[in-house]
Parts: C-alpha cells; sequence; structure tokens
C-alpha cells in the first residue's frame, strides 16, 4: 500500500466530506447558527433530541423556533443567552433551558455555544445540546455509586478495625468497651450487647450511647422466654438463634411476648428508636448473646446492605467473647492450681515469712512462677524460688511437678544446695515435662531464736537475691550462679554454691523475673527500680513491704510474679 505521509493525511481530513461524516455520527446534538441566529446545520442527534427534521430547521431563527419558557411562551430575544452570546461572539453555556419540540412537548437541555471563525471572520456558533434531565439522571446515579462505594469502604474499614482491635484483648470488659466506641457514633447512635449466662439468662452487659457507656441501660436480667414467643422480640429471636433482624419504627410497636421482650422494647422507646439492626454474636450453632444497635434519625435509617455488615460484626464479636470465656476458664483453672500448689509458709523460730504470687496481667496467660519455703530433716529452713519456662498451663503443671521433686530431693540429700539442684538437673528429663526452669535454692543456717545465720544458696540462671540491712544497705547477692535446668550435659562439674552471713534484722528478698522485666526496660533498670523500693520500705511490717513492692511495679509487664521474703529478727 501507498504511504501517503503526513501532508496526505491532512489533506483528506481538511476535505468538506470528511468532516461532514464526522458530524453526522457525532452522538451529540449539534447546530450550527450564523452570527443572526439563523441555522444552518443540523446533525442526525440534535434531529432526534429536538424532535424537527434538519430540512424543516435550516434558515430558521433557533430563537425564535426551539426557546420557550417553563410554561411554553415565547422568551424575550432580549433574555436569550445564545443569542448574547452571538452578539458577543464568545463562549457561552447554559443549564435546564427548554427548547421546543417539533412534537409540541417542552423538553429540558443544556447546551454549549463557541465561536467559528474564517480567516479571523466571525461565521457563527456550533451550539453541543444535551437532554438536562439525562444528564442530571446520569449524575445522579454516578453520585449515587460514588457515595455507595464510600458506604461500601467505610464498612469493610470498620469491620476490619474491630477485628483488629477485638483480637488484642482477651477481656471481655474491655473488648465490649472497644466495640462500643468503634460502633457509636459512626454506624449507629445506640449500641446494647446482651450476653447469655449461666442457664437460660440473659444480661445486659454493656450499653453505649452519644455520651459513652450508659450504666443505668445495663442494670437488669431477665430470664429467655419460651421458644414459641421468640417470633414477637427480633432480641429474643436472636438469641434463640434466628437470623438477623432489621427494623423500622413502624415494626416496634408490635405487642411483646416475654419479660425479656418488654424490657427490650422499652429500651428501644427511651433512646428514641427509629431504626434498629439486632444480630446473634456468635453463629447459629453457638449463640453468645445478641447485638442490638440503634439509630435515632427517621432520615437515616438502616438498610439491608448495613444488616448484612452488622450481622458479619457479630459473628466476629461472637468469636472474641467464646474465645475470651475459654481463656478464663483456662486461666481461673491455672490460678487455683497454683494457689493450691504453693504450700503454706512455715513458722519457723523468731523469723518471718511473706509470700506473694501475683497472676499475669489481663491478656496475658498464667505462668509457672513459684516459691517454697519448708524445714529439712536437721531442722535447717530450705527458701525456694523458682520460673519454668511458658506462660499456659503446662508451664503450671510443669511447676507442680518441679515443687514436689525439689522438696523430696533436699529432704533427702543433706548435702550443699548446688549438689541438689545438680540431682534435679539430671532428673528433669526423666520425670518431668520441663523443658527448661530457673530458681534459686537456698538454705537458711542458724538456731531460729538466736542465730547466728548464714545462707548458703546456689542459683540456676535466676535474678539474684536482694538482701537488706538495718543500716539501709541494699545488695545483690550475685555468687553462686550456674547455668539454667535443662540446659544439657556437659556442664562443667557441679553447680556452684554461695555463702553469706545475714545480719540480725535484715530481710531477704527472693523474687521471680516478672518484679524487674518490663517491655521496652532493661534488666539493669529493672533491678535499679526494685532496689530503690525495697530500701524505701525495708523498715515497713514484710507483709506491707511485699504489697507495696507489687503495686509499685511499673504498668506494661506481661508475666506473672512470685516473691518471697524473709526477716531475721533484731538483737
Amino acid at each position: 500500500m501507498e504511504d501517503v505521509g503526513d501532508e496526505g493525511r491532512w489533506r483528506s481530513a481538511a476535505e468538506p466530506g470528511f468532516w461532514r461524516q464526522v458530524v453526522g455520527r457525532l452522538g451529540t446534538a449539534l447546530i450550527v447558527v450564523d452570527p443572526a441566529g439563523r441555522i444552518l446545520a443540523v446533525n442526525p442527534a440534535a434531529e432526534r433530541l429536538l424532535g424537527r427534521a434538519a430540512a424543516a430547521m435550516r434558515g430558521e431563527d433557533a430563537h425564535d423556533l426551539l426557546h420557550r419558557d417553563a410554561a411554553g411562551g415565547l422568551v424575550p430575544r432580549g433574555q436569550c443567552p445564545l443569542l448574547r452570546s452571538l452578539a458577543e461572539r464568545a463562549e457561552a453555556r447554559g443549564e435546564g433551558d427548554i427548547c421546543l419540540r417539533g412534537d409540541g412537548r417542552l423538553t429540558a437541555i443544556s447546551w454549549s455555544a463557541s465561536p467559528l471563525t474564517d480567516d479571523g471572520a466571525f461565521k457563527g456558533m456550533a451550539v453541543l445540546l444535551t437532554d438536562a434531565v439525562g444528564d442530571r439522571s446520569a449524575r445522579r446515579e454516578r453520585a449515587a455509586y460514588t457515595r455507595a462505594l464510600e458506604d461500601l469502604t467505610e464498612r469493610l474499614t470498620l469491620v476490619a478495625e474491630i477485628t483488629d482491635v477485638l483480637g488484642q484483648t482477651l477481656e471481655i470488659d474491655e473488648a465490649l468497651a472497644r466495640l462500643g466506641r468503634l460502633l457509636v457514633p459512626r454506624l449507629a447512635d445506640w449500641a446494647a450487647v446482651d450476653l447469655r449466662v449461666g442457664s437460660g439468662q440473659v444480661h445486659r452487659v454493656a450499653v453505649t450511647g452519644p455520651g459513652g457507656r450508659d450504666a443505668v441501660q445495663e442494670d437488669w436480667r431477665e430470664r429467655l422466654p419460651e421458644a414459641e414467643t421468640a417470633a414477637r422480640s427480633p432480641l429474643v429471636h436472636v438469641l434463640n438463634g434466628g437470623d438477623p433482624v432489621l427494623q423500622r419504627e413502624a415494626d416496634m410497636t408490635a405487642p411483646t411476648g416475654s419479660a425479656l421482650a418488654a424490657v427490650h422494647s422499652g429500651f428501644l422507646r427511651a433512646v428514641g428508636a427509629t431504626s434498629t439492626i439486632t444480630v446473634p454474636l456468635g453463629s447459629a450453632r453457638q449463640v453468645t448473646g445478641a447485638l442490638t444497635l440503634v439509630r435515632t434519625d427517621p432520615a437515616s435509617p438502616f438498610d439491608t446492605d448495613d444488616l448484612k455488615v452488622v450481622g458479619d460484626i457479630g459473628r466476629r464479636v461472637g468469636l472474641v467473647i467464646d474465645n475470651a470465656r475459654r481463656f478464663g476458664r483456662q486461666r481461673a483453672v491455672a490460678e487455683a492450681m497454683q494457689h493450691n500448689l504453693l504450700a503454706p509458709l512455715p513458722r519457723h523460730g523468731r523469723l518471718r515469712l511473706a509470700a506473694r504470687y501475683q497472676p499475669a496481667p489481663a491478656g496475658s496467660q498464667v505462668g509457672g512462677d513459684w516459691y517454697d519455703a519448708f524445714e529439712l530433716k536437721d531442722g535447717t529452713l530450705a527458701l525456694v524460688i523458682g520460673d519454668v519456662v511458658g506462660h499456659d498451663l503446662t508451664a503450671a503443671a510443669g511447676m507442680a511437678q518441679l515443687h514436689g521433686i525439689l522438696r523430696s530431693l533436699a529432704w533427702d540429700h543433706t548435702g550443699p544446695p548446688g549438689a541438689v539442684v545438680d540431682r534435679l538437673d539430671d532428673a528433669l528429663p526423666a520425670i518431668t515435662t520441663v523443658p527448661m526452669a530457673t530458681l534459686v535454692l537456698a538454705l537458711l543456717e542458724g538456731s531460729p531464736r538466736t542465730g547466728p545465720w548464714t545462707l548458703r544458696w546456689t542459683s540456676a540462671g535466676h535474678p539474684p537475691p536482694l538482701l537488706l540491712t538495718q543500716d539501709g544497705q541494699a545488695q545483690y547477692l550475685e555468687a553462686g550462679q550456674g547455668l539454667l535446668l535443662g540446659a544439657g550435659p556437659g556442664t562443667g562439674g557441679s553447680r556452684p554454691n554461695a555463702a553469706q552471713p545475714l545480719p540480725p534484722g535484715s530481710t531477704l528478698l527472693l523474687y521471680t523475673d516478672g518484679l524487674i522485666e518490663i517491655p521496652g526496660s532493661d534488666l539493669d533498670t529493672g533491678l535499679a527500680r526494685l532496689r530503690r523500693h525495697a530500701l524505701a520500705l525495708a523498715h515497713e511490717p514484710l507483709d506491707t513491704l511485699c504489697d507495696q513492692l507489687l503495686a509499685r511495679m511499673p504498668p506494661g509487664s506481661t508475666d506473672d510474679v512470685a516473691l518471697l521474703a524473709l526477716r531475721l529478727p533484731s538483737p
């Protein structure tokens, strides 16, 4: 094929026939008027829009033929914006002007006019016309589509935030407080959570409104109604395994069929509900409770899209609550086991002993920290503080195993503490499930009443004991350090032992690392903080000393704490 080149293409595009084809096929209506406003040309799209044949319009005055007011009357020429733009030879546009169609109907149009010139001479105007009603409808559709996308994005963002925020806690009350803050006012004006508790009971555990938590609306309990009345109340319906329910204001006047339904209806009236959504928490097979959202503005009711989103939120919240309940049961079992296995402290002459066990803070699991104090058959007082690696029931069970084995070994073996711990380390893989652990075993030698007293101890990778004296000194007993239990064979001989005379009136503190290790803080800082607080409390009664040391721990700890304190009598 011959290449005509750029110049040839420009010549063909300049031919009058080419531009007639372009105008003829143009989807937008176009008329061309001369400087006096007479119609020179009309394309097929303009014929369809105006309901007139091109031949019938050519040569006619465009204003007189087409332009009308809303009643169909002729608009004065002085008020015609198209004629004004012709006179000014300037671009112009209009919205919603009325044109008279050939069939006698009036139609609203939007238009845009551009001057036509030839070698600088003004030849008239090219006027593009569109159906104003169709344009407005299209704009409304685009705006509605955009709003729908924005609403969908907001809903998906809300669901993602709820999933993320609720996944950060295993405390039910904290989870529900966070849920209320996320839902109100972003999705609803009020939010209420009802949980099934015990045998067939319901407890309204959280109500959040414009001012935050509303304790007055939370204070009620009712038994679930019988199954045959479930359909009369959305709350009873979903608590009995029914699907989510969307209610309009007219639906809320139906009679109630149970005390529970009546109380819930009273709540809706009290907050001025005009639209509500009630969804189950959890799945149909395992309903944990119900979530009710309320809007009070009649102009902004919930819709079916909201119902789907809230239903999804309900499933996720139910899973969080179910996990939190299971965690709480596991935590209670572990705590009870630990407290029951921590034997009572012995009475040993004029010596004073005190101990504390503090579970890990909310949201963390129970660990394997423990303390022990017992007399050996020769009258020596044995002191133990230990920590099994892990934070779960397995760690708590391992603590119980070590607790019993160590007591047996210490009672049976009268050698130094390092030899006892060596035997414990050898037995660890054979008769326990403990992978690793730290501990301090200390023996207090001397008369329980008169002394003098000497402390002999060994440490298996555990934080050092702290000795407080009556003259205001505080010393960490860092000698006697060996590898932690479970480090494996070939540790290089027997474990080290250390000895230290204890002056009358002194106080010895044995503790686990939860007392000194805080996330974001190094170990030296934790040891210095404990030393400072212990010195300030050294002259307090032993129970006060223990309570205050725990109370002065900075927030942020994720570990449990065991603390054992010994005070020698003053001279």
